[in-house]
């Protein structure tokens, strides 16, 4: 089903977190609900961020009472902080927030009336080459999937996760569509369980073979030799190619290189962020206590424990195979390889 979806002048935004006991939508009229559901990952996964964030910008610009071009862009601008503010570490958000706003900074003299239709025209523009680029990493990382592969992968990289289709998951779509009859082992993902309640959910409706594990359990996965390769998505990629994604992936990678299993990243160019000279100086989003000590509205620990919570965690560039993008494979030397594509840096800030 969709992400999500621009209805008569509103984001209509699935809520991950009903998944998968409701399928419901929230109706986002004000760019602050958008914001809302991004803060509380009512809609996540890096692309599917963007697009949000580029259709809410297009909100927050439609509740601005600008009396010319220059206050417009100002509240625009405004807007487009709030936004950026909302999660630190996947940079598609600023990089599609930068994005509208150099579009409109572009079309300048034009008058506010004008500036919005080309806002909502490029936003629309991110979702829709989001899913086509999606179907490109499909295609491509279709030499790196032998037939029958058993495929592990870790969190939420599909549908749900981007405007359609997936980054990892597509990966994985792709080559059950092309017949190489494969299976998968869909890591739990603890502490919010994306891969339990999203990934799995996905693959159970496109009749793709999955098998649910919790995460302590990848190691003895492989060394009984039950895993062929490993994909899994990015929220940003830094130039030397160090990857962060939820937090786990890099236990995972490990253990990959470990067992000589290669391991793979899936995501789209607007991922890469060669600002950032490694992995190192990625923003590290640090979440509540509560997603660890309590479950399904029950607590689970000690009243009163301390509780560490990264969202996310950097696999270094040397555990990573090859990064499958929507402009093709990029293999080591990736700081080289990666820059020679024209990846463009997002430059917005608050």
């Amino acid at each position: 089903m969709d992400t999500m979806r621009w209805l008569d002048g509103e984001l209509h935004l699935l809520d991950q977190t009903k998944l998968p006991g409701a399928a419901v939508y929230i109706c986002c009229n004000d760019y602050n609900i958008v914001a809302e559901a991004i803060k509380r990952l009512s809609v996540r996964g890096a692309p599917a961020i963007g697009a949000a964030a580029a259709y809410g910008l297009v909100l927050g610009a439609m509740g601005l009472e600008a009396g010319n071009t220059a206050e417009f862009i100002a509240g625009v601008e405004r807007v487009a902080g709030d936004l950026a503010a909302t999660r630190p570490t996947a940079v598609n958000l600023t990089w599609a927030l930068n994005r509208v706003l150099d579009r409109v900074k572009n079309s300048l003299p034009a008058e506010p009336e004008e500036l919005l239709k080309i806002m909502l025209k490029e936003a629309h523009t991110i979702f829709n080459e989001d899913f086509e680029g999606n179907l490109a990493m499909g295609k491509y990382a279709l030499e790196l999937i032998p037939q029958g592969a058993r495929i592990l992968t870790h969190c939420n990289a599909g549908a749900l996760a981007t405007a359609g289709y997936g980054t990892a998951l597509g990966v994985i779509r792709a080559a059950h569509e092309a017949g190489k009859n494969i299976s998968v082992y869909a890591d739990e993902t603890r502490p919010l369980l994306q891969g339990a309640r999203l990934t799995a959910w996905e693959l159970v409706q496109e009749g793709i073979p999955v098998t649910l594990i919790t995460d302590n359990m990848a190691g003895y996965l492989m060394a009984r030799g039950m895993v062929d390769l490993v994909v899994v998505g990015a929220d940003r990629i830094a130039a030397n190619g160090d990857a962060a994604n939820k937090i786990g992936t890099y236990g995972v990678a490990v253990l990959a290189k470990e067992h000589g299993i290669p391991f793979y990243v899936a995501a789209p160019l607007s991922t890469v962020d060669l600002s950032l000279p490694s992995g190192s100086d990625i923003p590290i989003e640090e979440r509540h206590p509560g997603e660890v000590t309590h479950f399904a509205g029950q607590m689970v620990a000690p009243e009163g424990v301390k509780v560490w919570n990264p969202a996310f965690d950097v696999t270094p560039a040397r555990l990573i195979a090859a990064i499958i993008t929507d402009r093709g494979l990029v293999r080591p030397s990736y700081e080289k390889n990666l820059s020679e594509l024209g990846v463009r840096p997002p430059t917005y800030s608050k």
